[in-house]
């Protein structure tokens, strides 16, 4: 596990081994997500990247016998 220290700026230094493990790129946008104590930064995607990333899932889904 990393450790980080915030700046007097709120910035943080993501570091190295996590940036080229997930191939980050300086000047990528990136979503931050807050679940209670917790901040999760999820790397933003180019919706051409995200072409057939749902390939082979299962979309049947089982509904109750009154809906249709």
């Amino acid at each position: 596990m990393n450790t980080v220290k915030l700046s007097p700026k709120y910035q943080v230094v993501i570091p190295r081994d996590v940036r080229e493990n997930l191939h980050l790129i300086p000047g990528q946008m990136m979503q931050v997500i807050a679940y209670g104590t917790r901040i999760e930064l999820m790397p933003s995607k180019d919706i051409k990247e995200m072409r057939g990333f749902l390939k082979g899932i299962d979309t049947i889904v089982s509904r109750e016998e009154d809906r249709l």
